[in-house]
């Protein structure tokens, strides 16, 4: 199906399985511990009588490896086999890895995996691992952003765009400015952090591989893995039913994938592989840092006249710059402006795609900057920011917004949040030892189209089924694909089966980028056209003229059961939605407003978030339960971001320090409120046929800099690198009385 006008009126519109607080469907499995995750595959018969296998990473970030004595560990109790790079054959790069996922002898980062011991038992293979000894040869390498910034390049276009735009005459309207900000602000590397480490099961049957894993992505991992292992695509079958949280760290293959595959083909039985969490920061991809200098010009009663964002980050070669800017190029009005990225060569672990990349990290700094601004014109926050609204592309003015409500967003946060109780001074505000402060922020993220296929039976049972390779990593795709299958079919969401994550299946649109609900879906909306239109000529009628409700099909005074039309041997459809240029005529986005009150410590310089609001307008809800619970977890990362999470690096051995859940800290329940999420009554007919947009990563867009005004309404200090920990704060917070 070619979507390439606006959508009318169709079946999804009768809202009746839509749009409704539907439980997930993979609900029951998983909080009974039924659901099978990559590394859990118990009694299988593919997978009876698993080995095990440890992966060793890498004990520097750049240089050769001299040695590795494998002569103890082979010969400890137990092991199978141990795979390096000498006995793993010839392998290529995957088109989504920039760094070989087998290393030697060159070493390209730190933890880069080396080796795989593979033992009849997880603790014979851990024990053996211990016994290898490992010689190097370091390198100097580059792991400091900060020296390495004035060595950044300008890099080729990627998904957000050419590195530079320009719009207007920037650098005369700042000189004119009568008020102007000129800051600069630094975000730290990230973690993904994600519950459930990267793992895979892997068993051959001659020249065919199974591999059960944790993929965002199942299409991508098909086709890597087999460029990988240099086999044809056919011989690979790639499941991922379940997936224990992913925040765009489960994207692309990655060595666990790979060396299962490798070890289970040299002992010819099932092996599973988990990749240690102590390996996982530095072995996978993360968020990368960066150096973010904003400049903004302004009018005397608020207008913007000019406004400038350059990023700075870092990354290997063949490496992509943190998009830092996106954001800044469709926010806010202001007719002389100029955006731009450079991205130095750093020798640290790959970056990468991490929850709303680009647009979480700049509105990191964004975010503070138009507070700081509105500061300095005396104007309240909400106020200015929707002072400096557009309805079009500032960088284009003759292209509009498909939709855009950032303005009632904030007009309706700000009412619900009893933003008229803020202090406009900073510390002027208590609760006993408590200084008390209010932080708004407004919320971007954009919405990206991208082809979508699925499959969707009936049988003579009048069950229906869909297939797609789509993926679930928490945000609910089984239970949003079953609503629209039920929608489409007129049949109630328990008489639905919903198959994912399955590399025979047609390839979706997969996980990330917020793109997953809204693609997956139309996906599946255009499989039940086609399946609707092969129903409407098994009953001799057009297809305009039917009509389905509770499991029949009626046109006129006939009506049948799904189940008679599919007959004996049933029906199968299948289509994919792919675009037009629908977006390229109308900037598709989704926007919002954050609210935050914190209490900072008069004593000790500790933050609480006390409160916290989300006003959302991102196209039609598909399931207002699935949908909160997405952007209550995004705003949870905005709290992260803002007050704790940090990898950092030693600058002098090339990795991150805090590589496990015990030094990397993130948000446990104790730090985070009640926190209220408010949906717009928005349907955008040029989204898709379902009329939805994503919702995951809004949600974290603008947090940290909401809590960063709220410690600054609170304190009166301002803080410009994250994350803002108490050091930040105490010697500057004002005296006890």
């Amino acid at each position: 199906m070619k979507f390439d006008t606006p959508a009318t009126t169709n079946p999804i519109d009768n809202l009746t399985v839509v749009g409704k607080p539907v439980d997930r469907l993979d609900g029951p499995r998983k909080t009974t511990g039924t659901a099978p995750y990559a590394y859990e595959r118990h009694g299988d018969d593919a997978v009876k009588n698993p080995a095990y296998g440890w992966i060793i990473g890498a004990g520097i970030a750049k240089g050769r490896l001299i040695s590795m004595d494998l002569a103890a560990a082979k010969t400890a109790p137990g092991v199978l086999t141990i795979i390096t790079a000498e006995n793993a054959g010839k392998l290529d790069k995957g088109q989504h890895n920039i760094a070989p996922l087998l290393g030697g002898p060159e070493i390209t980062h730190y933890h880069q995996a080396l080796a795989l011991v593979v033992a009849e038992t997880f603790e014979e293979a851990r024990a053996a691992a211990q016994l290898i000894n490992i010689k190097y040869a370091f390198t100097k390498g580059a792991f400091d952003l900060a020296a390495a910034k004035d060595t950044a390049v300008k890099p080729e276009p990627g998904i957000a765009g050419e590195a530079d735009t320009a719009a207007g005459d920037f650098d005369s309207a700042f000189a004119a400015a009568p008020v102007k900000l000129d800051a600069t602000y630094t975000t730290p590397d990230q973690s993904h952090a994600m519950m459930e480490p990267h793992a895979s099961t892997a068993a051959w049957d001659g020249d065919k591989l199974t591999v059960w894993t944790s993929s965002q992505m199942v299409g991508w991992a098909h086709t890597d893995l087999a460029k990988t292992l240099g086999i044809p695509k056919d011989n690979i079958h790639i499941l991922s039913p379940y997936i224990g949280g992913g925040f765009g760290g489960k994207l692309f293959l990655r060595a666990d994938v790979l060396l299962a595959a490798l070890g289970a083909r040299a002992i010819k039985r099932p092996l599973k592989v988990a990749l240690q969490r102590s390996l996982m920061m530095n072995n996978t991809t993360h968020r990368p840092a960066t150096i973010q200098r904003i400049r903004l010009g302004a009018t005397q009663d608020g207008r913007l006249t000019a406004i400038a964002h350059e990023s700075w980050s870092g990354n290997l070669p063949e490496g992509d710059p943190e998009t830092a800017v996106a954001q800044t190029r469709l926010l806010y009005a202001g007719a002389g402006r100029m955006t731009s990225m450079r991205l130095a060569t750093l020798d640290l672990p790959e970056g990468n795609s991490m929850r709303a990349p680009g647009e979480a990290p700049g509105m990191m700094a964004l975010e503070i900057a138009i507070d700081e601004m509105a500061e300095k014109l005396r104007l309240d926050p909400v106020e200015f920011r929707i002072l400096n609204d557009t309805q079009v592309d500032p960088e284009k003015p003759q292209r509009p917004f498909s939709q855009r409500h950032l303005v009632e967003c904030l007009r309706t946060g700000a009412t619900r949040f009893g933003w008229d109780k803020r202090k406009a001074a900073p510390a002027q505000a208590h609760d006993g030892r408590w200084l008390i402060g209010m932080g708004v922020a407004a919320a971007f993220r954009n919405n990206l189209p991208m082809k979508s296929a699925a499959r969707v039976k009936v049988d003579k049972r009048g069950i229906v089924t869909v297939e797609t390779d789509m993926t679930d990593i928490g945000t609910g795709s089984y239970t949003i694909i079953g609503q629209t299958a039920a929608e489409m079919l007129g049949v109630a969401p328990e008489t639905v089966i919903v198959r994912l994550g399955d590399s025979s299946f047609p390839t979706s649109c997969g996980s990330g980028g917020q793109f997953g609900g809204n693609n997956s879906t139309a996906g599946v909306y255009a499989a039940c056209v086609k399946l609707r239109e092969m129903l409407a000529q098994k009953a001799g009628v057009k297809p305009e003229d039917l009509a389905f409700e509770d499991g029949r099909v009626a046109a006129g005074s006939k009506s049948w059961s799904l189940a008679e039309l599919a007959g004996d041997e049933g029906l199968t459809a299948e289509d994919h939605i792919e675009y037009g240029d629908l977006a390229k005529k109308a900037q598709q986005s989704t926007f919002g407003a954050h609210f935050v009150e914190v209490g900072v410590d008069l004593y000790t310089g500790v933050t609480r978030v006390r409160r916290m609001l989300s006003v959302c307008a991102c196209g039609r809800i598909l399931n207002p339960k699935t949908a909160r619970s997405q952007v209550i977890g995004a705003m949870t990362m905005g709290v992260g971001a803002a007050l704790m999470e940090d990898l950092v690096v030693d600058t002098t051995q090339g990795f991150f320090v805090n590589h496990d859940l015990a030094g990397y800290e993130v948000p446990v329940h104790a730090d985070i409120p009640h926190l209220e999420v408010i949906f717009l009554d928005e349907a955008d007919p040029q989204s898709s046929p379902m009329k939805a947009k994503g919702v995951a990563e809004l949600g974290i867009c603008g947090v940290a800099a909401a809590i960063a005004n709220a410690i600054h309404n609170a304190t009166g200090i301002r803080v410009r690198d994250y994350p803002i920990t108490l050091d930040k704060l105490i010697d500057h917070l004002p005296a006890v009385s």
